[in-house]
């Protein structure tokens, strides 16, 4: 079975921090039009997923072919700022160290260049028949 998926566009940067352009709707927001706050969390994984699919990793394949994929091992969140309803957000996406079974990424959100929360989120490598750490394959980590 193939799967046909749209890309979505974001900016990969001569850093190689990506960037990922978002908008938020009233849907996203409380009451106030204020972000809630376990939507940034949301975000910041659309982000990650697409940063993946601009590298060229198919987590669709990875599932089906090979029975991995990646999961969220830990998360901490700063907010600085809120979000507010209508408002263009970026968020950025950068690996910040990758270990044998594990990647470490820092995302941070920005309004312009207003910092609005900054993320680091350790993803683990699992084989999901097992639901236990596998090596990350060489191909992935030198698309990484």
């Amino acid at each position: 079975m193939t799967y046909e998926t749209a890309t979505i566009k974001g900016t990969l940067f001569s850093d190689g921090t990506f960037s990922f352009p978002i908008r938020i709707y009233y849907e996203d927001t409380d009451a106030g039009g204020i972000v809630y706050y376990a939507n940034y969390l949301k975000f910041a994984e659309r982000a990650r997923t697409e940063y993946l699919r601009h590298l060229g990793i198919d987590q669709i394949k990875m599932l089906n072919d090979e029975g991995t994929g990646f999961a969220v091992r830990d998360c901490h969140i700063n907010y600085k700022l809120p979000a507010k309803l209508d408002d263009a957000l970026n968020i950025t996406c950068r690996i910040a160290e990758i270990k044998g079974a594990s990647v470490k990424m820092e995302q941070k959100l920005y309004r312009g260049d207003t910092l609005l929360a900054e993320i680091e989120i350790t993803l683990v490598f699992l084989k999901l028949s097992t639901m236990r750490p596998t090596k990350i394959s060489s191909e992935i980590i030198s698309r990484l």
